[in-house]
């Protein structure tokens, strides 16, 4: 922070708001939630009064400070939005309002997202483990640089500016890969439908499938990974953070042919319903609830060619959406999914047009692997100008 602005306390410049309001049981209150580092103050639900405890709560109003006694210390701090003028708070979520003749709300809200600024948030908090909360006298205690107030402005100004292309730098690398994946999509559509090809189920193209739907595993601390609905992608397996079962539950859930490379798993029940990968070399696992296991038949249809025909609009907007059952657990009948229509040419063409979308799926994962890392780029940038605009150097 600069060394030639002069330093106020925070009780100088802040004051807490004691606005109450009273709770009625047939009214509806929006809560708050204070986000960690810096990431902004949400809404965290709507509850009615007859839901809350006691008669009164604090009265949160756009433009206050507000901050969480727990988290301060982890950088859950920010300002209030217009959005949440008049929300319900606890005692362990204080406002605060700003002394404007002498501080901006948005510098100070800047500046409460800076690493210097949580710091001293820690040095306020006390307790033993668990127990550690923001102690308000502590708090408004703590002293911070504040420069005149048109340079308030003027800092704040340019902070916003960089905040502006920061935002439209981003947002125009995720439209780049949304539109990637949306051409990705239509072709998978466009290259099945104009080939010559016959109609079969799913059922014909398949030599085993496994369901498990019913089923529910016995995890253990060790062993095989158990594939769940939220380790499957739309074309992903993602093994490293998935439940673990042992030998025997990893056999009993295979009974009927452990998976190989070039099965395909399938999530039929959930939110995710329709997604679906190949398998991997090397890739072992059993099989979660809600998730089944096709093989295929190779000699009718090659594994890269069946998921690009399961992931295109034509099986997963077409069939698969309108066969789905139920609203808070949308799941896909077995008889369903075994009568889905498959567009099947011969070996050969399945080849070309597997490799040629695989190679566009290439091109797809390089720009996402790229937007990945820009973000990565673009997120450090933001704390970078945070120091530097209150150091005074912007």
């Amino acid at each position: 922070m600069s060394p030639v602005w002069p330093k106020v306390k925070l009780g100088e410049v802040l004051r807490r708001s004691q606005e109450t309001a009273e709770i009625e049981p047939g009214s509806e209150y929006r809560e708050v939630t204070v986000r960690l580092w810096g990431k902004g103050v949400v809404q965290r639900g709507l509850v009615s009064g007859s839901e809350i405890s006691g008669s009164r709560r604090f009265v949160a109003r756009a433009g206050q400070l507000i901050l969480s006694r727990i988290d301060a210390r982890n950088g859950a701090i920010g300002t209030v939005p217009p959005a949440l003028d008049g929300a319900a708070v606890t005692n362990d979520f204080p406002v605060f309002d700003a002394d404007t003749s002498r501080i901006e709300p948005t510098f100070l809200d800047w500046l409460s997202k800076t690493p210097d600024f949580v710091e001293l948030c820690k040095r306020a908090s006390e307790g033993t483990t668990n127990r550690v909360r923001l102690q308000e006298t502590s708090f408004l205690a703590l002293e911070i640089p504040v420069p005149p107030l048109a340079e308030q402005r003027r800092i704040v100004a340019r902070i916003e500016e960089l905040a502006v292309k920061i935002a439209e730098a981003r947002s125009l690398r995720q439209h780049a890969v949304a539109e990637a994946e949306a051409l990705l999509m239509a072709s998978r559509s466009d290259a099945i439908l104009h080939c010559k090809a016959e109609t079969i189920s799913l059922d014909d193209c398949c030599t085993t499938v496994i369901d498990n739907l019913h089923s529910n595993p016995r995890y253990s601390e060790t062993g095989v990974p158990c594939v769940r609905s939220p380790d499957v992608g739309y074309g992903t397996l993602n093994l490293e953070g998935a439940l673990r079962t042992d030998e025997n539950e990893y056999r009993r859930r295979t009974v009927r042919g452990k998976p190989i490379e070039d099965d395909i798993v399938l999530v039929r029940e959930g939110g995710g319903t329709g997604k679906c990968t190949l398998v991997l070399k090397g890739q072992r696992f059993s099989l979660g609830q809600r998730v089944m296991m096709l093989r295929l038949n190779q000699l009718k249809a090659l594994p890269r060619f069946f998921l690009h025909q399961m992931l295109s609009p034509l099986v997963q907007e077409k069939q698969i959406g309108p066969l789905c059952k139920g609203s808070a657990s949308p799941h896909l009948n077995v008889g369903a999914l075994r009568g889905l229509h498959m567009r099947i040419p011969p070996l050969t063409e399945q080849q070309r047009i597997a490799a040629y979308l695989d190679g566009l799926q290439s091109k797809v994962d390089a720009l996402k692997e790229l937007q990945f890392e820009t973000a990565a780029e673009l997120d450090a940038l933001m704390p970078s100008i945070l120091d530097r605009a209150f150091k005074g150097d912007l």
